[in-house]
């Protein structure tokens, strides 16, 4: 039986030479990926003599790549496959390269230090290339392990024992590149043969990307394409398991709310039974019933086959997403018990020493009498709720289908946007001055970036990105100040939830925190009673630190020449910013479908100006004061 059919050879390359991408299974577990017409083939051969645990992992998600085996009947077939796909290749770039991998011997030693060797002909590849690519390669470091990077030049560069894949004639004719590349099966236990999982997904995400630096390098100088940046040479066509796990996750992700699922049902009879009691009696919130068991949707979780996604950056992304979404049900299920202060801390993590710093050189600043707001001068939840309405209507005149709606609810406290619908408490109340700052910080921010994100090929990008919350509230806040509206007090506000939360990890009581927050940091009372019920709510939810935190981040951003556009594709973290430049680059993903209607405003122009060329918070906070 022939290793491939005539029929699956013809489809080979009519696909190539259309320029249409291509995935078919070789016999013995094989495969052959090529994402587009692209100057080169990464070749991975799996040895029949031994086992090599791993190693394939290394090759997958690679936009041109052939797994195949290396029984000696299928090696001239094997070769004459990858001639044809390699002539497509020559005659529509001039030159190609093959790129060889295979593990080396076993690492017997406990170090397991990153080990590259490059293997490259003694004739035909340039020293500014095989320079580039041991640059590339020395960036490779694993567990704070930097690598060995050496470089042999031999008349075959094929791993010992196994046929060359390509004649001497054949590679002049196709003026083709051979380099073999050796890699120190750091990821599997000498002793025992088994996998080192953690050890194989870091290799394999940073040998991806040093390995696209020196194919950008190879492109430049053999061919006439001219990408702007390497990651432009990565995959774009997505597998199943991408689209599936990626609607898997969502679909869990939609089916709970974990900011709904805390907020108090109760907060403004809470408070009045607060007051009635003079401060001096814990308030008891209720909450609403919980519609799910968080052991059976964990079931659901984890049977999501992960593994299955070849794309490293795709499969790191989802790893940390479902991560995410374990720990947020965890809360549910600890809701109101002791547990859940601690669940919350593993979810947004601690306050820096840094940030803790911030908050309390803002509060030190002093308190001008005209930042005092009249209390009488408020618009309720009515006049917020219509104003809210014109503003969605704007964006739909843009998008029909932009859907989010504006509804008042008496179950909630204050204003949130929960599946991109802005909620309003019956509660809630704005002063005019700062009815601008909040459309701009819930519908120009959290109802467009969940619309965005919809549009988008993966859903995670309207569920939102693990970690997305500090990236989301920073922007928001942003936004405040990019229409004008971010204040003086507010920014109080922000720093002394990053108190409050401080307080709660530290072991402060309801009542310490609002006595403090009241007592010494003059915070009118239903101030300080709603800024620690948001941080006790549910038994200590610590997401209000990541305001101010997001807002440094943002800053830095900016400065660092950020692309604020590139912020409103999706609920995306700041973890994360790089992921989503790639992806871009990789046009796998698009550019944002609404932006927010202010950003062609001259102000707006005229501050986001001022913030490129670099400021801190704590200066920020001293311009509005």
């Amino acid at each position: 039986m022939a290793y491939i059919s005539r029929d699956n050879l013809e489809t080979i390359i009519q696909s190539l030479q259309g320029n249409i991408p291509l995935r078919l299974q070789l016999p013995n577990d094989g495969r052959i990926h090529i994402d587009r017409q692209l100057p080169f083939l990464i070749v991975y051969r799996r040895p029949c003599a031994h086992t090599d645990l791993g190693t394939e992992r290394l090759v997958l998600g690679e936009a041109a790549y052939i797994i195949a085996d290396d029984t000696a009947e299928h090696t001239e077939e094997l070769s004459h496959l990858i001639s044809d796909i390699l002539t497509v290749q020559k005659n529509v770039f001039g030159a190609c390269l093959l790129l060889e991998i295979w593990s080396g011997p076993e690492i017997t030693d406990e170090s397991r230090q990153p080990g590259f060797h490059i293997y490259a002909p003694t004739h035909g590849a340039s020293n500014s290339f095989l320079e580039s690519m041991e640059n590339a390669l020395l960036g490779i470091s694993i567990n704070k392990q930097n690598p060995s990077v050496s470089i042999s030049y031999r008349s075959q560069v094929t791993p010992t024992s196994f046929v060359t894949l390509l004649t001497d004639e054949q590679i002049r004719q196709l003026n083709c590149l051979t380099i073999g590349l050796e890699i120190a099966p750091i990821y599997r236990d000498f002793s025992t043969g088994t996998l080192l999982p953690f050890r194989l997904h870091k290799l394999h995400h940073k040998l991806a990307r040093a390995l696209k630096r020196s194919l950008y390098s190879f492109v430049h100088e053999c061919t006439p394409l001219r990408p702007t940046h390497f990651h432009e040479l990565g995959r774009r066509f997505m597998t199943d398991p991408v689209y599936e796990a990626d609607s898997r996750l969502a679909a869990i992700s939609s089916r709970f709310d974990l900011l709904l699922h805390v907020t108090p049902t109760n907060a403004l009879s809470a408070w009045h039974e607060f007051e009635k009691h003079a401060y001096q009696k814990t308030p008891e919130f209720l909450y609403r019933p919980r519609p799910l068991d968080p052991g059976i949707v964990k079931r659901e979780l984890f049977a999501i086959e992960i593994e299955q996604i070849e794309d490293p950056t795709l499969a790191y992304m989802f790893s940390k997403k479902r991560q995410e979404l374990d720990r947020q049900l965890t809360l549910i299920a600890d809701r109101n018990t002791p547990r859940f202060l601690l669940g919350s801390r593993q979810l947004f993590g601690d306050i820096t020493t840094d940030l803790l710093a911030l908050a309390q050189q803002i509060l030190d600043i002093e308190n001008k009498p005209g930042h005092v707001r009249d209390p009488d001068n408020y618009l309720g939840a009515a006049d917020i709720a219509r104003h809210a309405r014109d503003e969605l209507s704007y964006y739909r005149q843009l998008d029909p289908t932009f859907s989010a709606q504006a509804e008042v609810r008496d179950d909630i406290t204050g204003v949130l946007v929960s599946k991109g619908n802005f909620l309003i408490g019956t509660d809630a109340r704005v002063v005019p001055a700062r009815l601008k700052a909040t459309l701009a910080h819930e519908i120009s921010t959290h109802a467009l970036t969940y619309y965005n994100g919809s549009q988008q090929p993966f859903k995670e990008l309207h569920a939102g990105m693990a970690g997305y919350e500090s990236m989301q509230e920073g922007l928001a806040v942003l936004n405040e100040y990019l229409v004008g509206g971010l204040d003086f007090m507010r920014m109080r506000l922000l720093a002394c939830r990053v108190l409050a939360v401080q307080m709660i990890t530290d072991g402060a009581s309801f009542i310490d925190t609002f006595r403090q927050l009241h007592q010494e940091y003059h915070v009118a009372p239903y101030t300080a009673f709603t800024i620690a019920m948001r941080v006790f709510r549910g038994g200590g939810y610590t997401k209000d630190m990541v305001y101010l935190l997001g807002l440094q981040n943002i800053l830095d951003y900016i400065a660092e020449g950020g692309d604020l556009h590139r912020l409103y594709v999706g609920k995306i973290a700041y973890e994360y910013r790089h992921v989503i430049e790639e992806l871009h680059l990789r046009r796998v993903i698009t550019e944002a479908s609404l932006l927010p209607r202010f950003l062609d405003d001259e102000d707006s122009k005229g501050r986001l100006q001022k913030l490129q060329q670099g400021i801190t918070v704590l200066e920020l906070v001293q311009e509005i004061q």
